[in-house]
């Protein structure tokens, strides 16, 4: 399967260095040479995806604040300060002020020793990248500002860049989510007290936008789908899903309608994302269409639009960040423990994000959903095997938001046959032990499920959104 179209919106990366201008007259060339550095920091940074914005070389007060209102009006989402070489710390205090973004000081030397014998006072200062990192921290911490820095080499040093690369593609995540547009469509699954959520505290303290949605709007759309658009949503079905044997002609079709319905709703609203559920009545328009969202959700989640069934808004945020980050993010819970393998069997009912599945996913009927009313095609897949991780957002019982997070491995191996995503998964913890250890974070009883180890980058998101994070299973 491919990766999801919608995500990996560029993160913009207010890029600058700093010097002192009273070297530049003492020691000519030096300036230049400096610029030579932070044009390849600029080079670099790009490489990542990210869209720099160039403050240039700050040397003086009265610059930094300049560039800082620069930035500021750029709507940057991270600032990168390159120490080039000994600068006070009034001339990059300022930067951050005006610009309000978090800011990563890289203290990058450009060779790995100095020729002690032969260095003069001009190349030391060209390789004194470390002189003021104190003390520009000092002033950060002292200011309430946040700041990390990444120390290492300007070239060859794969660690520090490794850093680097993490810090862009998780300020592409966190500024995507600030920026998201979030549908809340119908209401929450009754009694599921873990999930109910204040669309208040979403925009407060990450700046996404909820959209309250009616199942009028979606009944709206699906009533207008045209049978040509039912046939080119049956033809992606065919080219994507392994359609199992028992599915009906009408329930496929009744799933193409509500999936190009899907769509514009999608369109119509601009979302980034959907949180759904409604239980409907006896069979009325709205338990059908509730029924009929698994194939569309599942399309729109491949596509880079999380869809988090059950109402959980959380989880779509998870989801949301899991997708941006390049891991995928399919809706999950635990399923079983498996003690004899020591892995937990993890999926969920409704959609899936079938692009992080490495076989087709199998559309197969179901006469009954367990919990819910109506019937009709559900999504089955396993995500790929190899290194996974999993993102939960919850909520503190001071009504703050808090990620929780976990590393382990998919597994191959027989899963359930019953219409539903599920994986095979280890923890570094064996699996009461893991699920005891997760479980005192106080999650929500979902998480989204992801491709690759994603800590580090997980770590920078929850930095660059201001959100306490708990690593379950972390080796110290």
């Amino acid at each position: 399967m491919g990766t999801s179209e919608k995500g990996h919106r560029q993160a913009r990366v207010g890029v600058f260095g700093v010097g002192l201008a009273a070297y530049w007259p003492q020691f000519p060339g030096l300036k230049e040479r400096l610029e030579g550095y932070l044009g390849e920091v600029e080079r670099r940074i790009a490489g990542f995806g990210a869209e720099i914005v160039r403050g240039g070389m700050v040397d003086n007060a009265v610059a930094a604040r300049k560039a800082g209102e620069m930035f500021a009006r750029a709507g940057v989402d991270l600032l990168v300060c390159h120490t080039a070489t000994y600068a006070t710390s009034s001339q990059v205090l300022p930067v951050v002020q005006q610009a309000r973004v978090p800011v990563v000081v890289l203290n990058l030397q450009p060779v790995a020793a100095l020729d002690y014998e032969r260095t003069d006072t001009a190349e030391w200062l060209a390789n004194c990248s470390a002189c003021c990192v104190p003390e520009i921290s000092n002033a950060f911490a002292r200011s309430g500002v946040e700041f990390h820095v990444v120390s290492g080499m300007l070239f060859d040093d794969e660690q520090a860049w490794g850093q680097i690369g993490q810090w862009c593609r998780a300020a592409a995540a966190a500024g995507a989510l600030r920026r998201a547009r979030l549908g809340f469509l119908g209401h929450t699954y009754p009694g599921m007290l873990d999930m109910y959520s204040d669309f208040t505290m979403v925009h407060g303290q990450l700046g996404a936008h909820v959209e309250v949605l009616e199942m009028c709007d979606l009944a709206r759309l699906a009533e207008r789908v045209a049978e040509e658009e039912i046939e080119r949503k049956l033809a992606e079905t065919v080219r994507l899903f392994e359609i199992a044997q028992g599915v009906e002609e009408e329930d496929l079709r009744w799933a193409a309608r509500v999936a190009v319905g899907l769509d514009r709703l999608v369109e119509e609203f601009a979302l980034d994302g959907l949180t759904y559920y409604y239980r409907g009545l006896d069979g009325n328009l709205y338990e059908r269409l509730g029924a009929g969202m698994i194939l569309g959700n599942s399309l729109l989640t491949a596509r880079g639009i999380p869809a988090s069934g059950e109402g959980d808004l959380k989880n779509c945020i998870a989801m949301l960040l899991m997708d941006r980050l390049g891991a995928g993010g399919s809706y999950t819970e635990f399923y079983a423990m498996d003690f004899r393998e020591n892995f937990l069997l993890m999926g969920h009912d409704g959609p899936g994000h079938i692009a992080i599945s490495d076989r087709r996913p199998v559309l197969r009927s179901l006469g009954l959903y367990h919990g819910k009313r109506g019937y009709g095609v559900s999504v089955e897949f396993n995500v790929k095997t190899g290194p996974v991780t999993i993102l939960g957002l919850t909520q503190t019982g001071e009504g703050r938001l808090k990620l929780v997070a976990a590393e382990g491995e998919s597994l191959p191996g027989p899963i359930l046959r019953i219409g539903n995503t599920n994986s095979r998964i280890r923890f570094r913890l064996p699996p009461a032990e893991f699920v005891n250890r997760w479980c005192r974070e106080g999650p929500t009883h979902h998480c989204a499920l992801g491709i690759g180890h994603r800590m580090g980058e997980i770590e920078k998101v929850a930095a660059l959104l201001g959100l306490p994070l708990a690593r379950v299973g972390v080796v110290p």
